[in-house]
């Protein structure tokens, strides 16, 4: 019966620690490998605008980033079809609570 026990807690650690991370977590390593190197690390701008709290694109509709990441105006990279939706939706969601903070 302790046998048991223990079996079902390391199994239950084991899976917990493989649940991966959640949609902020996602966008945010998306954000870092595609995003960062014009926008900052720190959303702050660079090359590109910044992104964060206070900059323009806080006054942009969700749809409105979606497409300026697809169509990639003036200078930007059209990411076009790179990015899945599921992708574009955690890249959002990312973005607005880095400018909620």
């Amino acid at each position: 019966m302790r046998l048991a026990l223990v079996l079902v807690s390391f199994v239950a650690v084991v899976l917990a620690g493989c649940s991966g991370g959640g949609v902020d977590e996602f966008g945010g390593d998306l954000y870092s490998s595609s995003c960062a190197h014009c926008h900052g690390s720190d959303l702050g701008g660079g090359i590109g605008p910044a992104l964060g709290a206070g900059s323009s694109a806080a006054d942009l509709t969700d749809q409105q980033i979606k497409n300026v990441v697809r169509i990639g105006p003036g200078a930007m990279t059209a990411f076009g079809d790179r990015f899945s939706e599921e992708q574009l939706e955690s890249l959002v969601t990312f973005l607005r609570s880095e400018q909620d903070s």
